[in-house]
């Protein structure tokens, strides 16, 4: 991936260029972050494709700027919490410099230091509901709890890698409790069905009865989750 730093003029601003084999056609996109992709299915069509974002910067800036704006961890910020609103605020416990009650998230030290604090405590909270959750659908499967890594994928909310190893968006320590609980689900029944054939959602059901409600959760909520920190 390649962004447009020497690129010529009338080109979309931050433009990003993704070379995706298993690409059908060019496309442009705005993804979650607000951030223009343009998508090309092979290095040679690069002149072409950045044609067609030039001719498409109206449309992709006029999308921009229906996205709603983005939520810095900072004080004063509401954010959320498993699917809870909770406002960051100044805290003065020496001990710890993040602790949270009652829908507020108590941040001491400088304000400079608020963004790394409370992300830093979000990947710890979805660290541990993860490996709960995962746990307890790989003992429903009979099988040891795969290793995982937290990460922040723009498009995907989970992988399983041929390593039997998943990948995890840390974000979700965001959404509601059981939409995580689902993807983990989902991540873990990957370990017997590295698909997603009929035996594959077969698994999923088995794990988590009410997936197709967590996955529509997902599909009118989850670009949301991208507009904090």
């Amino acid at each position: 991936m390649s962004r447009t730093a020497d690129f010529p003029d009338g080109l979309p601003e931050g433009l990003t260029v993704r070379i995706n084999r298993r690409a059908k056609r060019i496309s442009l996109r705005v993804n979650a972050r607000g951030e223009a992709v343009l998508t090309l299915p092979d290095e040679s069509l690069r002149a072409e494709g950045l044609r067609f974002a030039a001719q498409k910067r109206g449309w992709l800036e006029k999308h921009r700027q229906s996205q709603p704006e983005g939520v810095p961890f900072a004080i004063g910020s509401r954010i959320p919490v498993r699917g809870d609103a909770h406002e960051i605020v100044q805290g003065r416990s020496a001990r710890d410099p993040v602790t949270v009650a009652d829908g507020v998230i108590a941040v001491a030290g400088s304000p400079a230091s608020t963004g790394r604090l409370v992300q830093g405590w979000l990947l710890r909270e979805a660290a541990r509901d993860f490996e709960d959750a995962i746990a307890h659908h790989a003992g429903e499967l009979d099988l040891p709890a795969p290793p995982f890594t937290l990460r922040d994928p723009k498009t995907r909310w989970g992988s399983c890698s041929s390593r039997k190893t998943l990948s995890l968006s840390w974000r979700l320590i965001m959404a509601p409790p059981e939409v995580l609980d689902y993807v983990a689900a989902h991540e873990t029944a990957h370990l017997i069905e590295m698909n997603h054939s009929a035996r594959f959602w077969a698994l999923v059901k088995r794990l988590s009865p009410d997936f197709r409600e967590h996955e529509a959760w997902l599909k009118q909520n989850g670009r949301s989750l991208h507009r904090y920190g």
